[in-house]
């Protein structure tokens, strides 16, 4: 495909960012305040009082009449800002998992509606390395302690809460795609175009009813004005195993390589350690997150364990119709997850 005619030679604006633009921390993290910690356990006793399943709180079952305010500032940036927030100091190792999930899952619901993250209708889900071979075409990556390598998940906003953090690596990276997309443009637009074509990413399993093993929807789109990235590059690559999918053609590859290469430039990129109690809110229609393979400890009581939230949130972009076969239904505010037959939403403490 060649590019949109009304594509711009650059983009600007605060989401178009390198490394050197998000060198204080301070322009993306902000420390919770000891009235706002009183809030949300305030509220999360509230909502556990109820009896009701985590996964279905909403925002009027998790009243925040303080931090609410400050929670749609937050959803803002995320939106039309850098397209990253973290919010640090979230005391977790003085609550149960239920408690911990409770807050986060509440903020969540302040944010926009949570989304199954997997076949099962997990909308908590819960990032740590349970064992699973990292080079298996069925296996999520997220389940190994491997380097990730940069890429977007099936929502609007990611968001992660830390409960516990790596003896060595497991470090956060993000990456702009408008960034990579403005180095392509001016030094291989020839390459840039194929990264317009309907390359095809393994669904690794967790197939809607009807659906092809494979999506076919460019790694970038211009639509509405605005540059959306969808990328995997592991599932890329073993969406080959399919007869059926769009074969990559050397130039595909090269795009490819130029793209994770930009990705990885470390001028590119900026790099966070998440602490236990740290959330991170993060943009995923204009980033890609990333994250080193890490040394977990030996005790089972101290590995790294992580929260994570899939996000559909009101306000967002139009995407393109391609993205139906990601979403299913493409509708601002209702869209996003893994969702089969068998999905019946739940948040699962373990």
């Amino acid at each position: 495909m060649p590019l949109p005619p009304d594509l711009p030679d650059r983009l600007t604006g605060p989401a178009a960012w390198t490394a050197a633009d998000m060198a204080d921390p301070a322009d993306w993290r902000t420390e919770l305040t000891a009235a706002e910690i009183d809030e949300l356990e305030a509220a999360a006793r509230h909502y556990l009082s109820l009896g009701r399943d985590i996964g279905e709180i909403t925002a009027a079952a998790f009243p925040l009449p303080g931090f609410g305010a400050r929670l749609v500032a937050l959803r803002d940036r995320l939106l039309h800002g850098r397209g990253v927030a973290v919010l640090r100091g979230l005391p977790v190792a003085r609550y149960s998992q239920e408690t911990a999930a409770a807050i986060f899952c509440g903020i969540g619901a302040h944010l926009g509606a949570a989304r199954s993250q997997n076949a099962a209708g997990h909308i908590l889900g819960h990032v740590r390395d349970i064992g699973r071979d990292a080079g298996d075409p069925t296996a999520r990556i997220y389940q190994t302690a491997a380097r990730q390598t940069f890429h977007t998940d099936s929502a609007d906003v990611v968001g992660l809460l830390c409960l516990r953090d790596a003896k060595a690596g497991g470090t956060s990276l993000l990456v702009s795609a408008e960034a990579i997309y403005n180095r392509m443009r001016r030094d291989r637009p020839d390459l840039l175009e194929r990264l317009f074509d309907p390359i095809a990413t393994d669904r690794r399993g967790e197939i809607p009813e009807g659906a092809a093993p494979f999506m076919q929807i460019p790694p970038l789109s211009w639509h509405a004005g605005k540059l959306t990235v969808f990328y995997q590059r592991q599932y890329i690559d073993s969406a080959q195993r399919f007869a059926a999918a769009l074969r990559l053609t050397p130039d595909h590859v090269a795009a490819l390589d130029m793209f994770d290469a930009l990705a990885d430039d470390p001028e590119m990129h900026i790099a966070m350690r998440l602490c236990p109690g740290d959330m991170q809110f993060v943009y995923n229609h204009a980033l890609l997150h990333d994250r080193t393979g890490f040394t977990d400890w030996p005790e089972p009581d101290r590995r790294r364990h992580l929260l994570r939230l899939w996000l559909s949130v009101p306000g967002d972009r139009e995407l393109p119709d391609c993205f139906k076969q990601r979403y299913g239904s493409i509708e601002i505010g209702n869209r996003g997850g893994i969702v089969t037959s068998e999905t019946r939403l739940h948040a699962p403490l373990g």
